[in-house]
């Protein structure tokens, strides 16, 4: 058995660039950035913050609402899994990326941080809008038993389900 299976939160490097096809299937690629903080070990030293970007590809109506609604700076949470491909440059060397093809995304932080009320709008696309560090399940996971419903302030003022996963 093998998984394959990406989780970040970090904040969009730049707007995302938009693609259509002939089918009016679309693609949005963007980066966005990861940052571990520094802290100081207990012998003194001094350890620093470290940033990772990360290059994401989202397909399909997802990327329909990346175009609305993600802007530079957005935080975001995402899950995927990675893909790395391969091509030749102009001079022949054979060039890698890898690259995160997001399955489920969510938009974070506080409407005001999103442009246009981003995150009630994007509820509407069946994109889960829900800060994942409020302990909830996205829309659209299964219904689990009544006990699990409790109600809870969430950023659309809807209650949602708890999960019970331990960490």
């Amino acid at each position: 058995m093998s998984v394959n299976k990406v989780i970040l939160v970090g904040n969009v490097g730049k707007d995302p660039e938009i693609r259509y096809f002939e089918n009016d299937r679309a693609v949005a690629n963007f980066t966005i950035a990861t940052t571990e903080r520094g802290f100081t070990t207990s012998s003194g030293q001094q350890i620093p913050e470290k940033t990772e970007w990360h290059n994401i590809v989202v397909w399909g109506g997802l990327a329909k609402v990346v175009e609305s609604y993600v802007k530079k700076g957005t935080q975001i949470y995402i899950e995927g899994k990675l893909r790395t491909r391969s091509w030749d440059d102009k001079e022949g060397t054979k060039r890698y990326t890898t690259e995160v093809y997001v399955d489920n995304l969510q938009l974070l932080g506080r409407k005001s941080d999103n442009p246009g009320g981003a995150q009630g709008q994007a509820a509407s696309y069946g994109t889960p809008v829900q800060s994942p560090a409020q302990n909830q399940q996205p829309i659209s996971s299964p219904p689990q038993s009544p006990a699990a419903n409790a109600p809870n302030d969430d950023i659309l003022g809807e209650s949602s389900e708890q999960d019970d996963l331990p960490f």
